[in-house]
């Protein structure tokens, strides 16, 4: 009886999380955005409340901001398959963009008209990540004054951690993470377990080369990119230095310049930003690998949703979780800000792609009619102009 009084059909949110995520450019924040914009005030099919709610759940838990939001309004009303034909129909628009984009890549890297354009873009990524690390830091750490400094400084100092780590050792240490949030959380707001000694915690745990792969290869992209994805929180750019420090540092399986060239290609495709791993999974292992990294990326964003969703009202008020989440956010936001100086300074190789990534950041401070994609486009003309005709 109470599917029948709603505004909407389960199909007609499916609908429109598959528009949305064909032509949804602008990165997390404008996504959870469109969907205020669309499914709270126009059409009025989630209210104010709900959509908070899902919002709140999806900064607190791991997992990419929008695609988290998505999956949570499809559960509101209609459950689990409400959740997971959400979740699916809003990545799948962008996954098959980015394999074949994939395809496209294989084929043509070689090609001078495409290092060309890789030439330009590649700066220009430079300069977006760098805004994105900053947005995040305002947002999650705090303001650059001192007044924020005093009464945040802990967090301060894992963000700075965060950075000199990731610089130093050129790779991140989930265990770090982890350390920050605890530490953040016992000093902050320490749980009860903690007061009381004699109780015990209650944890949830909850030729393109397309068919190419080895077995052996597709078990350490599911294991990799699973981790990934639990660590995710916020801006899909955050999970950028863990893949760095394991697809290039560790595992070896992308250059730098072809990791910074997926990066690229997540900003010039509309959807979840971090569908930049089904890219990086098809360049390693074909679709199947890219079947892969986006299954197991997108996995624990599922997962933690559907589990803590019909609960999250009393587990969003709970302080001591709060902390620990503030706590990874800032070390994992410094981390990112880390990767923009070691990425920065392999891809920044001569004056005009510095003055490339110094015009990208002016025009997304200065030019709010510009976008990440326009202006990975102008890049990609720079890159040719500059490569091939002078």
């Amino acid at each position: 009886m109470e599917k029948e009084k709603l505004p909407y059909r389960l199909s007609d949110l499916v609908i429109y999380f598959l528009k949305l995520g064909t032509w949804g450019f602008g990165g997390p924040i404008a996504l959870v955005g469109y969907m205020n914009t669309d499914l709270v005030e126009n059409k009025k099919w989630i209210s104010e409340e709900e959509y908070k709610e899902g919002l709140a759940l999806a900064q607190l838990a791991p997992g990419p901001l929008a695609a988290q939001l998505g999956i949570y309004i499809g559960f509101v009303h209609y459950r689990f398959l409400g959740a997971t034909l959400v979740g699916f129909a809003f990545v799948l628009p962008s996954f098959i963009m980015v394999v074949l984009l994939g395809m496209a890549y294989k084929l043509y890297s070689g090609l001078p008209w495409m290092l060309a354009v890789f030439y330009g873009v590649s700066a220009a990524v430079i300069g977006i990540i760098t805004i994105s690390a900053y947005r995040l830091t305002i947002k999650s750490v705090g303001k650059l004054n001192f007044v924020d400094f005093k009464g945040k400084w802990l967090l301060w100092f894992f963000y700075i951690v965060g950075i000199a780590v990731t610089v130093i050792i050129q790779k991140e240490d989930i265990l770090l993470f982890t350390a920050c949030g605890i530490i953040y959380m016992l000093v902050k707001v320490p749980p009860s377990w903690v007061k009381k000694p004699n109780t015990l915690p209650s944890i949830l745990i909850v030729g393109t080369g397309f068919w190419h792969y080895e077995g052996k290869t597709l078990q350490e992209i599911g294991w990799f990119f699973l981790k990934a994805g639990a660590l995710v929180f916020g801006s899909g750019l955050a999970i950028v230095p863990f893949l760095h420090g394991g697809v290039v540092e560790q595992f070896g399986w992308l250059n730098e310049q072809e990791f910074v060239d997926s990066v690229a290609v997540a900003m010039i495709t509309p959807g979840p930003v971090v569908i930049t791993v089904a890219f990086i999974g098809y360049l390693v292992a074909g679709f199947p690998g890219a079947c892969v990294a986006a299954f197991a990326t997108f996995l624990p964003c599922y997962l933690f949703t559907i589990a803590l969703a019909p609960s999250f009202k009393k587990i969003a008020k709970n302080a001591s979780i709060k902390a620990f989440v503030d706590g990874i956010t800032s070390v994992v936001v410094g981390a990112l800000v880390g990767a923009v100086l070691v990425i920065g300074h392999r891809s920044i190789i001569d004056i005009p792609t510095a003055l490339i990534a110094a015009i990208s950041i002016y025009a997304l401070i200065y030019t709010k009619k510009l976008k990440e994609p326009h202006i990975i486009a102008i890049s990609a003309l720079l890159g040719i102009i500059i490569k091939l005709l002078l």
